[in-house]
């Protein structure tokens, strides 16, 4: 199999095409790379940002250079020896007219050869809920009317600039027959003979006919398990990997399938033994890929959440959560608020998911026995807590029912619901334990079979939206820890835990990306690892926070549900700025200011919204929205000098040790079990926000002028820390190390190397060996914490026993490239030569 030995992921579309990223081509080499790591390049619908709303999966978007800018880049990569990963979208497509699979179904109803395609309910009509109210309100506005569609000429519903094609049986050849644009009764009826019904995006949650991919209902779900469905939407990616042009292929949402692991077989049997596949799956505490997939491994989000453990100070945590709590003016039970989230996500943006799951069960009973006791009002509850109580994001049962592991699974999620105090009729639960099980009788087996395929594709979403998008923009302690893959419950963190993982890892999934920064995570990696300090200085920041909060004072706003913003969201607007805050800008810098002014209005107004508490994206409040952002907006104005300098001055350590840190886990990410993945520019410093802020175009003229290969003279000064330099020329000379050694990196041991003294240490250490090669990695930790907020190591007197494969060999310093003879013991003030960072190569 072609695995790569580092991935770089390109975000095209917005100005970022084939051959601008042909042209980047000697730089990615130069810097290391394997393999370019693409995003969707199939047709998406107009103006796309990210590509993942597809409407023609066998075509090449022309925005972004179609099929001959796509081999001019293949061309380009292949002659500099890299390879292409790229993106696809099994799961879902765009639910818009442009998709001529989608508007064929909307003209032809369930006669439309495509009508299996999507995942529609087909015992009533097809909903579209892109209006701005109720058809019946949108008719009496006399939004809606009936032209010609000027794509087709064909007579359609006309709302504003979207064309509805009538179906072709209710209307005559001549347009005669068709109402007037004034005869709102006859065009009522008209829409009444369409297999489709126009409605409102509101009524959306709990009226929709056809999955949706999470809770976008521009994104249709695709019934990728009919084999013919896959044969369509796969068509031009398999010639594409069996023609060499592609290498390997990243599964996005593989927990969207039906079945992924009958998906994945039939991707491995057509696209080979050579292609490298990984998926887009979340992990949970404990949880691991199948190991009957057949795949590499995962895009490395719980490679992230590993990190945390290297990162984080775990013994300061209760102090800095006894802190925010002060602040938020209440006790937190994670359990609770998680339990809120989820509630909120079942009753109301998953409503009509929850609803089709209470019909089935309801079904199934009374095929089972036709004398079932079984009501509504105990079937819903019983789901419901089964719902709220999925500790992952799904199981993976088939029609021939679910596996050990799901059977457990299923087993203990029945008996937690069982024991709360939330916990509905026992008998309900027993039935639905069976019918999750496949212990259902034979004549209710088929509808079983649905329920549990629905139940599975909804326990992902809900679990996605619950935490991710809701828990995670509530509970502010940490931001960092508030990161896509980490666990909502508190738990605690500590080096011996990082390196289980990383031997688990070894094990388990060796050849899995290992990610640090991606077009879905929350911040920036930089940012985040800035952000892990504050969990070793939470005294410091707590006062900060206060003080801060005093300044700002009459920025506060007195609303009639309270002040805006609350005292829980000033720390986070603090938090989420300490973490984007640009090294090198002051308080002088009224245009630095301006700049990133523009970028932490947007993540605001995204944070309160995706909060759900006192505003979100369906209903918001202006007065509240206004409150906040006003605020947010004085905390970078030029004439608030008070504050914007003692917040830059507060920074300083922060920042400081925050450089640190990112250098310690851009270290580990390029030396431990799995394939390290660079996203777009994050080479460099990465300190964005939540997208788009992180889908921004990086600097690469810039780049490509700071990679430099006289990495001996990185740290002279501290612009080249400030600058980024030193974290890219590390990058640039470790993953060139890796593709010397790939045997090393790919299969070589994980070896902990535990330091003597003081706890916590305030280093991380480990060996990579295999036979005759070694790698040696020692890097600073908990700077801040040790007063080292610099970015010299503080080792005085310090030595590491060294395990015996590594005990006594001949070693090279990578970035100084001076020889090492080791014996024992290694002096770390000696080998370090003041730096926070040792990585010794076997000569």
């Amino acid at each position: 199999m072609n695995i790569p030995t580092a991935t770089y992921r390109i975000q095209f579309r917005n100005g970022m095409t084939f051959d601008r990223v042909a042209a980047l081509v000697p730089y990615l080499k130069r810097l290391g790379i394997s393999h370019v790591y693409a995003s969707p390049v199939f047709t998406a619908a107009s103006g796309s940002t990210h590509g993942y709303d597809v409407t023609d999966a066998n075509e090449i978007d022309t925005t972004i250079g179609g099929r001959e800018g796509f081999d001019r880049l293949v061309k380009a990569l292949k002659m500099e020896g890299l390879g292409l990963i790229l993106d696809i979208v099994p799961n879902h497509m765009a639910a818009s007219l442009e998709n001529p699979w989608w508007r064929d179904v909307v003209e032809n109803g369930e006669e439309s050869r495509y009508a299996r395609h999507f995942d529609i309910d087909w015992t009533r009509r097809l909903t579209l809920p892109f209006l701005g109210d109720t058809f019946e309100k949108v008719l009496e506005k006399g939004d809606i009317s009936v032209k010609p569609d000027p794509r087709t000429g064909k007579p359609a519903l006309a709302y504003y600039n979207s064309f509805y094609p009538l179906n072709p049986a209710t209307y005559a050849s001549g347009e005669a027959e068709l109402p007037k644009g004034t005869d709102k009764a006859a065009i009522a009826e008209l829409h009444d003979q369409q297999r489709y019904r126009l409605m409102s995006w509101r009524e959306a949650r709990r009226q929709l006919s056809y999955r949706r991919f999470f809770e976008i209902t521009g994104l249709a779900a695709v019934r990728v398990e009919d084999g013919s469905v896959f044969d369509d939407t796969h068509r031009l990616i398999l010639e594409l990997v069996r023609t060499g042009a592609v290498d390997g292929l990243r599964v996005d949402h593989v927990d969207g399938l039906a079945d992924p692991k009958a998906y994945l077989k039939r991707l491995r049997q057509e696209a080979g033994e050579n292609c490298y596949i990984t998926v887009e799956k979340i992990l949970g505490g404990g949880e691991h890929i199948p190991a009957d997939w057949p795949i590499s491994g995962s895009t490395g989000y719980e490679f992230i959440a590993a990190l945390s453990d290297a990162l984080v100070d775990s013994e300061k945590l209760d102090e800095l959560q006894e802190a925010f709590q002060k602040v938020a003016g209440q006790r937190i039970d994670m359990r609770d608020e998680l339990r809120a989230a989820k509630l909120l996500m079942v009753d109301n943006n998953f409503a009509g998911e929850f609803a089709a799951l209470v019909q089935l069960a309801l079904q199934i009973g009374q095929a089972e026995d036709k004398e079932s006791i079984l009501s509504e009002a105990s079937i819903k509850p019983a789901i419901r807590e089964l719902l709220i109580a999925f500790p992952v994001y799904r199981t993976y049962g088939t029609r021939d029912g679910l596996p050990p592991e799901g059977r457990e699974m299923i087993a203990g999620v029945i008996d937690e619901v069982r024991q709360s105090p939330h916990g509905p009729e026992p008998q309900a639960l027993a039935f639905l334990e069976r019918v999750l099980s496949g212990d259902v009788e034979q004549q209710a087996g088929g509808q079983a079979s649905v329920f549990r395929t629905r139940f599975q594709q909804l326990t992902g979403p809900l679990m996605a939206k619950s935490v991710e998008d809701t828990l995670f923009f509530r509970q502010h302690m940490a931001l960092a820890l508030n990161e896509v893959g980490a666990q909502p419950m508190p738990r605690a963190f500590s080096v011996d835990r990082f390196h289980r993982e990383m031997q688990t890892r070894l094990r388990r999934q060796p050849d899995a990306l290992s990610a640090t920064s991606t077009h879905d995570t929350k911040r920036g990696e930089d940012a985040r690892a800035r952000l892990y300090t504050i969990t070793e200085a939470p005294k410091l920041w707590a006062e900060a926070v206060e003080r801060w909060g005093e300044m700002n004072r009459p920025a506060v706003q007195s609303l009639e549900d309270g002040p805006a913003p609350e005292p829980a969201v000033e720390w986070m607007l603090y938090q989420a700025l300490a973490g984007v805050w640009p090294t090198g800008l002051y308080p002088e810098d009224t245009e630095g200011l301006k700049t990133l002014e523009e970028r932490f209005l947007a993540y605001a107004e995204k944070a309160i919204r995706e909060a759900k508490l006192r505003t979100n994206w369906g209903d918001p409040s202006m007065a509240y929205e206004r409150a906040v952002l006003g605020y947010a907006r004085r905390l970078l104005a030029p004439d608030n000098r008070d504050f914007v300098a003692d917040f830059s001055n507060t920074l300083r350590p922060f920042i400081r040790a925050g450089l640190v840190n990112s250098v310690t886990q851009t270290i580990i990410k390029l030396t431990a079990p799995g394939v390290p993945d660079i996203y777009q520019g994050s080479e460099g410093l990465d300190l964005s926000l939540v997208d788009p802020d992180n889908r921004r175009e990086p600097d690469f003229n810039l780049l490509q002028r700071r990679l430099s290969v006289e990495a001996e003279r990185l740290f002279e000064g501290e612009e080249e820390w400030l600058s980024g330099r030193v974290k890219q020329n590390l990058i640039a000379t470790l993953l060139n190390f890796r593709k010397q050694k790939w045997s090393l990196f790919a299969k070589g041991t994980y070896i902990p190397i535990i330091a003597d003294g003081e706890r916590p240490e305030p280093l991380i250490a480990y060996a990579r060996v295999k036979e005759a090669d070694a790698v040696i990695v020692i890097a600073q930790r908990l700077s801040l914490r040790s007063n080292t907020a610099s970015f010299e190591a503080r080792w005085h007197g310090r030595k590491i026993r060294l395990p015996d494969p590594v005990r006594r060999q001949h070693f090279v310093d990578l970035l100084t490239k001076q020889t090492v003879d080791l014996d024992g013991d290694l002096d770390l003030e000696l080998a370090a030569s003041g730096r926070p960072f040792l990585v010794l190569g076997s000569a």
